[in-house]
């Protein structure tokens, strides 16, 4: 699994919109806060609004805020809606499986398997709320 730009951006665009606690901030405010082009962060937040995660409001006043709490906004789904699957190989990937003509016997998809659980697992118990109390769950 690699997470791209887009990945991340969308991830520091959720963490400035929930620091904010509800304020509509407009997108250029975003854009400087995240570090990101303004073209490329709409389209970002285009897509993290068709999915629920943020709204957003028109006008002199307008902007975006979040649509749903940050303890109910899941890491993992976030990653999976925007990038895809989380797994490393497609032979592993519980959701975008890929035969490989090697999997019978092969020695390598335990360690993929692992490597998917492990990821998917940490990213699946972080909401946007641990990130923005700085409270990672150990494992």
């Amino acid at each position: 699994m690699k997470v791209s730009s887009k990945g991340e951006y969308a991830l520091r665009a959720l963490l400035v919109l929930g620091r904010e606690g509800g304020e509509v901030l407009p997108v250029a405010l975003i854009a400087t806060e995240t570090l990101v082009p303004v073209p490329y962060l709409e389209q970002i937040l285009y897509q993290l609004k068709t999915k629920g995660y943020v709204q957003s409001k028109r006008g002199a006043k307008g902007g975006y805020t979040l649509k749903m709490r940050p303890a109910e906004i899941v890491i993992g789904r976030v990653i999976r809606e925007l990038e895809g699957p989380l797994a490393p190989m497609g032979c592993v990937s519980v959701t975008a499986y890929e035969p490989c003509p090697l999997e019978q016997g092969c020695l390598l998809k335990p360690l993929w398997a692992l490597v998917r659980d492990t990821v998917a697992h940490v990213l699946d118990q972080t909401t946007l709320e641990d990130l923005l109390q700085k409270r990672l769950k150990k494992r």
